[in-house]
């Protein structure tokens, strides 16, 4: 009979990797009994196909999931420790805060905190992930909430965000479109422009991060009108033909 493993750590492995982030990430897992990294390059597909790669792969009878730019803090090591090695737990999954680091300054509004993760579940009751783009689990019993973080370093430039903006919402126009969206219009585009800024700039104060802040306020409404325009495009496809 083997070992039993009583946690299975789980990063995706990727495109461009910062090696000092990723130090940090394994150093900060090490109390795992298994870690497992998945190479996404050699994966065709998104990021709920390349989750279950690595829920096929683990022995372990807890799993976390942690991406590559991202730390256990270790406040919630010993919390995550407590979980798997005490059997009278009864939640099965459970969401993570998340401390985010954008443009090498901590975000505490702009929607970036707590910006729960869900991230740690009990394998028998996890059955798989799914989604394109904003991959969830399935999974079944109930979902409780860890008091500490995940530390992430987004390390990107704004270059990078457009390149990755420019990626995905090929993905998002094209779910957009299978859904039978309406046709977009000039009061279609003006109320998408409007809905994100409520959201960025009164709902989730992203100005209270300073100027910083509302650079990624204003990226997000670009982010988000550039998926509409790619469905917008789609649909003026259809039109031609």
């Amino acid at each position: 009979m083997g070992k039993t493993l009583n946690l299975s750590v789980i990063i995706l492995l990727g495109g461009k990797i910062n090696k000092d982030l990723l130090k940090k990430c394994l150093s900060s897992v090490s109390f795992a009994d298994e870690i497992i990294t998945v190479n996404t390059v050699k994966l065709n597909g998104s990021f709920d196909r390349w989750r279950n790669e690595g829920f096929r792969l683990a022995k372990g009878n807890w799993i976390l999931y942690i991406d590559s730019d991202e730390e256990v803090a270790s406040a919630l090591k010993d919390e995550i420790i407590k979980i798997v090695k005490d059997p009278n737990f009864k939640n099965n999954a459970y969401a993570i805060p998340r401390r985010n680091i954008i443009f090498g300054q901590e975000f505490k509004h702009s929607g970036q905190w707590p910006d729960y993760q869900k991230r740690l579940f009990k394998k028998e009751t996890f059955s798989r992930w799914v989604g394109d783009l904003h991959e969830e689990p399935v999974f079944t019993g109930k979902l409780a909430h860890l008091e500490n973080p995940i530390i992430h370093h987004k390390d990107i430039t704004i270059s990078e965000m457009i390149e990755k903006t420019n990626r995905w919402s090929e993905i998002e126009g094209e779910l957009l479109f299978n859904s039978n969206h309406p046709k977009m219009n000039l009061v279609r585009f003006m109320s998408v422009a409007l809905r994100e800024f409520f959201l960025r700039f009164v709902k989730e104060l992203c100005f209270l991060d300073g100027p910083k802040g509302v650079i990624y306020g204003i990226y997000q409404i670009y982010s988000r009108l550039i998926s509409y325009s790619k469905l917008w495009e789609k649909q003026l496809s259809i039109i031609r033909t």
